[in-house]
């Protein structure tokens, strides 16, 4: 796949980047930029490089028309904040806004195209619809590059329609991406330690149904964890529990034995009565929890179990937090787990998603970590070992 290098001249070229500036916003305010200052490095490089750059990304799941409270206006303002340089802002992504914007551009300078989503065909499944708003999209540019790692598992316009259109490249943040993805599935440095977490087994089924054959332990936290306790035989009480993954999670435990993979899930959870910020937290065996309580953390016993499971490590790749990071009371068991991570002697991963806000929100360092990632569906369709659109698309 051509990177940015193999190019060419770009000075005085528009060059159309799909980023993956998908971030929270909270009453207009950003809570968190990590994917703004990830998208950065492209920019810059290709602004230096003397290119008219025009970024275009989505924000949120509008329903394929404007809507305010899905605008990239915010994150517009932040990105010519890092930049250093003011960002232009059109009003629309290929309507006469649009194409002022890029005519008004010069050399080195960036603009921001509004919220691909707001188009109907972005992500329509008729291949036509699609490639009608690429053609549009790809007329405002010269050149392409793919740089939103969070959004290459979609078949859509900006990520693979316009790829089609014209001359095109792997973005910086891509080629990283792809590049430890890689590392952690042809033969990872051992032992091989795979953290999941997050709410749902459903979401990691085929991560887990294709680690099981190469990675040398498998940590399982977070709400997924009371699915695989209640096929033990265990109580969970009020907890998040999916009933139709039960005979699954028997069949994966049945499978690691057998396949020598340790399997390792909590000892103590900690509880509460009611899913709240200030709900009182109580500490309790695994094998024993309450049935008028409901699980919100991995217990203290737990996370210290799992920082020694990761000792040893010198491949990990980490997806879902150990609880409800967002509230205090139970942040510990994901605190323990990205505390492990930054003293791994060797390539440290953490997927994506929630993990990488909770690395943010708990106050690390982002350099502690081996790797952060910026696309969690991502990471995981291409652990699962699926082919991923926006990346074969490039080839």
């Amino acid at each position: 796949m051509n990177t940015i290098d193999d190019l060419g001249d770009l000075s005085g070229k528009r060059v159309l980047v799909r980023s993956d500036l998908n971030v929270p916003l909270e009453d207009g305010r950003i809570t968190d930029d990590g994917r703004i200052r990830a998208s950065v490095p492209t920019i810059r490089a290709l602004a230096d490089k003397g290119a008219r750059v025009l970024v275009t990304a989505h924000l949120g799941r509008p329903k394929g028309e404007p809507d305010p409270q899905y605008s990239l206006a915010p994150v517009a303002k932040r990105l010519g904040e890092l930049l250093g340089a003011e960002v232009a802002m059109a009003e629309d992504t290929v309507g006469p806004s649009a194409r002022a914007v890029v005519d008004g551009l010069r050399d080195g300078q960036v603009a921001l195209l509004e919220n691909v989503r707001f188009n109907a065909g972005e992500t329509s499944k008729d291949d036509a619809e699609r490639g009608a708003f690429a053609d549009r999209l790809a007329a405002l540019a010269d050149v392409f590059v793919s740089d939103g790692f969070g959004v290459v598992h979609r078949k859509q316009a900006s990520v693979y329609d316009v790829a089609q259109r014209l001359p095109h490249a792997m973005g910086g943040l891509v080629a990283t991406e792809i590049d430890v993805l890689r590392r952690l599935t042809q033969s990872p440095e051992r032992p091989y330690v795979v953290v999941l977490g997050g709410s749902k087994v459903s979401d990691k089924l085929g991560v887990i149904d294709n680690l099981l054959g190469k990675a040398d332990k498998l940590l399982i936290g977070g709400g997924m964890v009371f699915t695989f306790l209640k096929a033990q035989g265990h109580e969970v009480g009020k907890s998040l529990l999916e009933e139709d993954q039960l005979d699954t999670c028997r069949e994966y435990l049945a499978r690691a034995e057998e396949a020598g993979v340790q399997i390792l899930l909590p000892t103590d959870i900690v509880v509460a009565p009611e899913f709240t910020a200030d709900a009182e937290p109580t500490v309790v065996p695994a094998d024993a929890m309450p049935a008028d309580q409901l699980g919100l953390d991995i217990g203290p016993e737990s996370g210290r179990a799992f920082a020694a499971a990761l000792a040893d490590a010198r491949t990990v790749f980490w997806n879902g937090p150990m609880g409800v990071f967002e509230f205090p009371a139970f942040a510990g068991g994901t605190r323990a787990v990205a505390e492990a991570l930054t003293k791994v002697h060797g390539l440290s991963v953490v997927g994506g998603g929630d993990s990488a806000a909770a690395v943010r929100q708990l106050g690390f360092d982002e350099a502690a970590f081996g790797h952060i990632s910026t696309g969690g569906g991502a990471s995981l369709e291409y652990l699962e070992g699926k082919d991923l659109p926006g990346i074969d698309v490039l080839a």
